[in-house]
């Protein structure tokens, strides 16, 4: 695409099938590396990557060849497909359906990554399900709370 321009930074947030928390510290460096890769593979550019064992944010700088969900289809699909391979996980490893991207500009994204850094010490004070509600309300995005996320089982 000759003679297009463009800045577009997203953090997606998305978690494990109901939830679940799937991923483990021991591995986690391992898949956020794989996942690196099908982001660079799809021409697009990692810029911060971390979460908890019950989800997972990403700051991507995006490009227009390819929509967030077909990025966000194929992400899941091949690192689940890695875990599930790597027999990383005790069970079955899925994905939720569905994820959360939210849009920054470039003078907000040293705050977005200081925030997908510090996720850990963020949790202590608050749930996932809670930060992801705030980010739903903050964002102003429409939402079916039946459509959030299944409860963990």
């Amino acid at each position: 695409m000759s003679n297009t321009y463009t800045q577009i930074h997203i953090q997606f947030v998305f978690a494990p099938k109901f939830r679940k928390a799937l991923i483990h510290s021991s591995w986690k460096k391992e898949l956020y590396l794989y996942m690196s890769g099908i982001i660079e593979r799809n021409r697009h550019k990692l810029i911060a990557i971390n979460g908890m064992p019950d989800h997972i944010h990403i700051l991507i700088g995006c490009r227009p060849h390819q929509s967030a969900s077909d990025l966000m289809q194929n992400l899941k699909r091949d690192s689940s497909k890695w875990i599930n391979t790597k027999k990383l996980s005790s069970s079955k490893f899925e994905w939720q359906e569905g994820f959360g991207g939210f849009s920054y500009s470039k003078s907000q994204l040293k705050d977005v990554i200081k925030y997908i850094e510090n996720q850990e010490k963020h949790h202590e004070k608050k749930t996932f399900i809670e930060e992801y509600l705030d980010f739903l309300n903050k964002f102003e995005v429409d939402y079916e709370k039946k459509y959030i996320f299944h409860e963990p089982i």
